[in-house]
């Protein structure tokens, strides 16, 4: 009697976890869009947000930014000679800067950029990890994570978005400049070739992809912890030691990279 009277209560606990589900995407997408908002108003930047926001991007961008860049550039140095050296062997020279530049600058290194970040700070959001027992006090409404995310959250939002944003761009820039040495060496005869194939590769559609692909990923990271850790829970929800949106998050990296290549190469 007991197993089967638990029978008729499966599919009303998978509804309610395919409710709290949805329940749980929809916050994260309206969350997004507040944030995105906020993060394009004027308003939203007073002196004490100017400063605070002028800090956080300090810490995320501009203090990692000398090892991160060298880094990149010591496995970008293995990874085009790599390729270099296996395009030569096969007689297929012609192709190993745009095969470069295809694979490195267009699809690694946005994407390296952004776990970066989400090592380092997008996983930082440790409000609101511990599930709220019932001894607790209630949780805070929708009004006052907006408030919070106006006061505190948004100058890291706005820095985790800058930092992926200004890693992947000046980590590209240090690729194409190694890629073009160790072709060419320090010749300039080799600049119109080299121009020609790296147009080639940028075509405007192939351009904006790659803008728009580093823009999602720059706000994913910032977006998903933060939304994440605001996320209302509900009570005796289960313990997870996973940090909020961890799991999201690089879902949500994973189908962005995932749509890209398709529409790309399709």
């Amino acid at each position: 009697m007991t197993a089967s009277s638990s029978l008729p209560t499966l599919p009303g606990a998978w509804a309610q976890a395919l409710w709290r589900r949805a329940q749980s995407w929809w916050h994260l997408l309206h969350f997004g869009a507040v944030a995105v908002v906020l993060m394009l108003s004027p308003s939203s930047y007073d002196a004490s947000r100017r400063s605070r926001t002028a800090h956080y991007i300090h810490a995320t961008t501009w203090q990692v930014l000398p090892w991160f860049t060298v880094l990149t550039a010591l496995l970008s140095l293995v990874l085009i000679r790599i390729v270099v050296v296996t395009a030569v062997s096969y007689g297929l020279s012609q192709y190993a800067l745009e095969m470069v530049v295809r694979v490195l600058v267009l699809e690694l290194i946005p994407l390296s950029a952004a776990l970066f970040v989400t090592l380092r700070a997008g996983l930082a959001f440790n409000a609101g990890a511990l599930p709220t027992g019932p001894s607790e006090p209630p949780l805070p409404a929708r009004g006052a994570s907006l408030q919070r995310l106006r006061q505190g959250l948004l100058a890291q939002v706005t820095g985790n978005v800058f930092s992926v944003l200004a890693l992947a761009v000046i980590s590209s820039v240090v690729a194409l400049v190694l890629a073009y040495l160790l072709v060419y060496g320090v010749s300039p005869w080799g600049l119109p070739g080299y121009a020609r194939t790296v147009g080639r590769v940028f075509e405007p559609i192939v351009a904006f992809g790659f803008a728009l692909k580093t823009v999602l990923f720059a706000l994913a990271v910032a977006v998903v912890p933060a939304a994440a850790s605001l996320e209302p829970r509900t009570q005796g929800a289960a313990a997870s030691t996973v940090q909020p949106g961890a799991v999201r998050l690089f879902l949500v990296l994973l189908l962005i990279e995932a749509a890209s290549l398709t529409l790309r190469y399709f």
